[in-house]
């Protein structure tokens, strides 16, 4: 989330427009987990429906309260100071952001394409660290920066390994979905919870 430089507080954005995908979008969950973490809502606030890019480029621009966004878009804000701050990410309040997956047809009539592509991701995080320039450049390429540009940003991004990924699975997945379903029935993008554990077969990053 970033926001003017006169806001002190996420709780200040009560009543201020807020630039955010539509809902059922991860920077709308984002949103109304911050706020709820803050005792607020999303009814608190005036939503202007704003991908992330554009909400990024918007704000600097002068439009709205705050935005939510995130890297790489988030550093072009950060590299803007007299625009406005970086108030809270996801760092500050962990949740899932970025995750993949395939449906339940597919891993029964393609486990081992399944069992590739999970094994591609922990090789890509392998790449990261044994050829961290090939790789900026690469991932760099797809979002049209340099090198040097997503370094900056990956500074302030954290891929979860396999190690993570099973502690995540084991522990605090459970957790977090009943959280996030309440969340997300509070806020209308579900009518009702699902039965939580069958969500997802993690035994692909056991």
């Amino acid at each position: 989330m970033v926001v003017r430089n006169d806001i002190a507080s996420i709780k200040d954005v009560k009543g201020k427009k807020v630039a955010a995908s539509a809902p059922g979008t991860a920077p709308y969950f984002t949103l109304s987990w911050f706020l709820k973490m803050n005792g607020l809502s999303v009814k608190d606030v005036s939503l202007v429906t704003l991908e992330p890019a554009v909400a990024a480029q918007a704000f600097i621009a002068g439009q709205n309260d705050a935005a939510m966004t995130y890297e790489p878009y988030l550093s072009a804000v950060r590299e803007k100071p007299e625009a406005g701050k970086i108030i809270a990410t996801t760092l500050d309040y962990p949740m899932v952001m970025d995750t993949f997956g395939c449906t339940p047809k597919f891993i029964a009539d393609n486990e081992p394409a399944v069992r590739a592509l999970v094994k591609s991701y922990f090789d890509a995080l392998e790449m990261i660290n044994s050829d961290q320039k090939r790789s900026y450049e690469i991932m760099g390429a797809d979002v049209k920066q340099t090198a040097e540009q997503f370094g900056n940003s990956a500074k302030y991004l954290r891929w979860q390994d396999r190690a993570g990924n099973r502690t995540f699975f084991t522990g605090e997945f459970p957790t977090f979905n009943k959280e996030a379903a309440d969340l997300l029935l509070e806020t209308g993008v579900i009518k009702q919870i699902p039965d939580l554990t069958t969500l997802a077969d993690t035994r692909f990053v056991r």
